[in-house]
């Protein structure tokens, strides 16, 4: 198993039989009161991990010894619907979790997953339930996702699965949506150059003005 290939997540599956997990099941609003987005993996599915007393419960797979090191989360139709914070997504990174496969996602989910390095895949609901099956099963529970074949594989699945051109190559890359912008240095660079030609007066104006008004 090897969490270095960013076009290859291989390890231990975790089935989440929820349909509408919403993003502040994922997220609970009281773990949003930070300023940036660090610290947040306590609260992932707080309500399902802890009892009203805070207390871990033993029956949550997540709790699970056999499943501390899980990566894949097989998840319900509509994961992720609900609000648009990206913390769910940050959350889930921080947890340890590198990929979420569902029969479908919540829009605003699902580009924030992918624009911020979380592999998101959907699959037919039968294809999900199998892969859940093998999740269940301690000892043959890992699950392969091959981002440059698009392919899932677990013990008794073998199945492919789409990305835009665009998702696909920042997973392969291992890109967010910044990075694969800063790919672009180049000709951003040679664009800004021109525009100032062009337009010279434009430049650092805001800076002039405020000069101008000190005087």
């Amino acid at each position: 198993m090897s969490d270095l290939n960013p076009g290859r997540i291989e390890g231990r599956a975790a089935a989440l039989r929820i349909e509408n997990l919403d993003t502040d099941q994922i997220i609970p609003k009281q773990f949003l009161r930070g300023i940036d987005k660090s610290g947040l993996a306590p609260g992932v599915l707080y309500d399902q991990r802890f009892d009203a007393q805070g207390q871990p419960r033993p029956d949550f797979v997540l709790n699970r010894p056999e499943y501390a090191d899980t990566r894949i989360l097989v998840g319900g139709a509509n994961f992720g619907c609900g609000s648009s914070r990206e913390h769910a997504v940050w959350g889930l990174q921080q947890f340890g979790i590198r990929a979420v496969i569902a029969p479908s996602f919540g829009e605003i989910f699902y580009s924030n997953a992918l624009n911020n390095g979380l592999l998101v895949v959907m699959l037919p609901e039968p294809v999900i339930a199998a892969l859940m099956r093998d999740a269940d099963d301690v000892a043959n529970g890992q699950v392969r996702i091959d981002v440059q074949a698009l392919t899932v594989r677990s013990a008794g699945v073998e199945a492919p699965f789409s990305l835009s051109a665009r998702h696909q190559r920042m997973a392969l890359e291992g890109l967010d949506v910044i990075g694969l912008s800063l790919t672009c240095q180049a000709q951003i660079d040679a664009f800004t150059a021109a525009h100032w030609v062009r337009h010279p007066w434009l430049r650092d104006v805001a800076a002039v003005t405020a000069a101008r008004l000190r005087q």
